[in-house]
């Protein structure tokens, strides 16, 4: 069965895992080293890792090494992307109004000076 990427990283241990093998290959051992659950259940985690297309393990010797594929996580990035550009578009607009209205205070601020100093005068 193959899994949706969102899957893979909707677990914690499993984004963590795949931080782990992110730079390098580790064997399971050695991830499993990394975590309070057992070997089984991180077994079970790169299964499902695997499934997702995120992690390849290469036999060498008689040690197995998951190493991280992480070109599907582009499907991921797309669908940040969308929600970064909308969110960057509205702080945009939110800036654009933050300085609309500190100039308008500014403005409002002479203006009261200004009636102070004529006040003042007479």
């Amino acid at each position: 069965m193959r899994r949706d990427v969102f899957q893979a990283i909707a677990d914690p241990t499993r984004r963590e895992i795949i931080n782990l093998i992110a730079y390098q290959p580790l064997n399971l051992n050695s991830i499993a080293d990394n975590f309070d659950v057992s070997r089984p259940a991180i077994s079970q985690h790169i299964k499902i890792l695997i499934e997702c297309g995120l992690v390849q393990v290469n036999k060498q010797g008689r040690e197995n090494f998951c190493e991280a594929t992480l070109g599907e996580l582009r499907e991921v990035a797309d669908w940040v992307e969308r929600f970064r550009r909308l969110w960057a578009q509205r702080f945009d607009l939110l800036d654009d109004l933050l300085d609309d209205m500190k100039m308008s205070e500014k403005k409002a601020d002479k203006k009261k000076k200004h009636n102070k100093k004529k006040k003042g005068k007479k």
